[in-house]
Parts: structure tokens; sequence; C-alpha cells
């Protein structure tokens, strides 16, 4: 498919051009596609590179070829259905990649079964006075709460502040038992650690603290896609999976930068471990039936753990390579 100004600079700092971009863009692809397949999303476009101004699109612009698959989802408002694109092949992925999309945002459903997400995500933001070790330190909360519900979970640095957890379902769950859940942990969790971690909206209350995004679990929000570029430096880091050893290894050592990671790296890495998120593609679990049962049961356990100031390390059976 044609392309255009492949010369043009989009993250200024390091040079990184349109061309490069497109290039990482299929050289992932293999890893990618199956994780947005059938998923409709919203592009952030760059259309003069990170100084310059960018925006969400949803509705796929008047000029996306005839070719590039969309698929109609109803306004929350009313009115004419938003046509969001889905990326189901190389052609579209670069065609994406050509108009400046350097961050792609999938939804957590697929089409048409757009009230079902795949998987519950946990979006870990670190407030002001804490970085990307304090929400590794959170994940290992989430994820010891989680692992005694039953369920793996699986992370991946954002590629910008945070980290986000993916809890694989593939069941019939709906948005109105995974928002509760996910809610419901969040909450569990600021309660068992204060000092360290908020569940509400306020910026104002985040000082110091990560906040625990359960909000994204709904049928209109998106979170950036794992293997995405993300354009908020000026260098081109990504939104890369991570082994749970390697999270503690940096909690550790105190080395944020372990977390980071640029194109060439990621690539590299890809080739030498493969796709880490590849279970979040097929592993079926199921939310506990109740949550109102299910949760409090173990309240004692994190009180517990709080007093021992115990955060366990990663279980055997959960670390090996993928």
């Amino acid at each position: 498919m044609p392309v255009s100004n492949l010369d043009k600079i989009l993250f200024q700092e390091s040079g990184f051009t349109k061309a490069q971009v497109i290039d990482y863009y299929i050289q992932v692809s293999p890893f990618l596609l199956p994780h947005l397949k059938n998923r409709p999303v919203t592009l952030k476009r760059y259309p003069d590179g990170t100084h310059g101004e960018s925006f969400y699109e949803k509705d796929a612009p008047a000029f996306t070829p005839a070719w590039v698959e969309t698929f109609p989802v109803p306004r929350r408002a009313g009115g004419a259905d938003i046509r969001y694109i889905l990326i189901n092949d190389l052609s579209t992925l670069v065609w994406c990649a050509n108009v400046a999309s350097l961050e792609l945002h999938p939804f957590l459903h697929c089409v048409p079964e757009i009230q079902h997400p795949t998987y519950i995500v946990f979006d870990l933001d670190p407030g002001p006075g804490t970085d990307v070790l304090t929400c590794a330190e959170v994940a290992f909360l989430v994820r010891d709460l989680l692992s005694r519900l039953n369920l793996l979970s699986f992370p991946k640095v954002s590629g910008s502040k945070g980290i986000q957890l993916y809890v694989p379902l593939h069941s019939r769950a709906d948005y109105a038992v995974t928002q509760p859940f996910a809610q419901a942990i969040a909450e569990l969790l600021a309660k068992g650690h204060p000092k360290l971690i908020v569940a509400e909206m306020a910026k104002s209350e985040r000082t110091k603290k990560v906040f625990i995004d359960w909000s994204q679990n709904v049928d209109f929000k998106t979170t950036v896609g794992v293997y995405s570029l993300r354009a908020k430096r000026d260098r081109p880091f990504v939104s890369l999976p991570v082994r749970w050893e390697e999270l503690d290894s940096a909690l550790r050592k105190r080395d944020a930068d372990a977390l980071y990671f640029e194109v060439e790296a990621a690539l590299k890495r890809l080739g030498d471990v493969g796709d880490l998120f590849a279970p979040v593609l097929s592993l079926k679990q199921s939310v506990p039936e109740s949550v109102t049962e299910a949760i409090p049961r173990h309240e004692k356990t994190m009180r517990n753990s709080k007093a021992t100031g115990h955060r366990s390390r990663p279980h055997p059976a959960k670390s090996k390579p993928i």
C-alpha cells in the first residue's frame, strides 16, 4: 500500500521518523495482530509528531480506504454509529501507522460481542511522588489478591509511567460483572494499604499513592494496547509485557530503567522470549460468582500481610518462561 512523508520526524529528541514507526509496526505485527483481532481501536494520532498536537480518533476518518475493515458501535448519546477501525491485517496496521497513529488503544471486547470483555484490566497510575517502581509494588498486591481468588494475572509496563495487569476471562461475563469486581478489588486494597493505594478518581487524593484505575472496565473506554508505541516522550518507548520476576528484580535493585523499553530493545526482547502475553489470548477464567462473598474472605489475610510487611515472591508455577 502507498505510504508518504517517510522522512518526517515524529519523535523529536531521537529523530525517530515515520519510516521507522512503520517499520516497527511491521516487525512487531506477528505478535501484535493477534491481540488486536476484531477489537475496535481508538487511534491516538500525532500528525506533527510528539511536539505537535495529538488527538484520539474513534470514528474512521472520511479518507479511510474502503478495504479497511470497520465495525459500527452505537453512540452512548445517540446519533450515528461510530465506525471503529478493526486492525485485522498488516495492511491496515501500516495504514494506521502511515497516518501517524503512534498509539493504538483497543477495547477490552471483540466484535460483535461488545458487552463481553475478554479480560479485566487494572491500570496502575502513579500519583505525584511515586513512580513505576511504586506501581510494581502495588502490582504484586493486586496479583496476590487475585491469586487467592484463583485468578492469574499478567503484567505489562505501559511505556509511560505506570503498569497494567490483565486478567484473562474468555467467558460470558459482561461489563456489569467485571467493573464492580475490579472496583471491589481496588477498594479492598486501598482500605488495606491506605498510605500506598487509592481507588478514588480525584487527582487530589493521589499524592504519593498509586491509583488503581478500575474504571477502564467498561464498554466505552480503551486501554493502550500491548506492543503499542507510546508518545509520552520524545523517544519511542513500547508498552510491553514483563515477567513477575522482572518486576521483583527491578524493585529489589530500585532500577526503574529496567522497566522501560525502546523500540530496538523491545524487538530484540520479542525475538528472545516471544509473546509473554500469549496466555491473555486464550486462558479461560471466571469471575467469582459472588464478588461480595468471595472478596471479604481474604480481608484478614490482607491485614496480616500488611502487618508483617510481607510481599510474596513470584509463584514458581506462574513464573516459568512462556
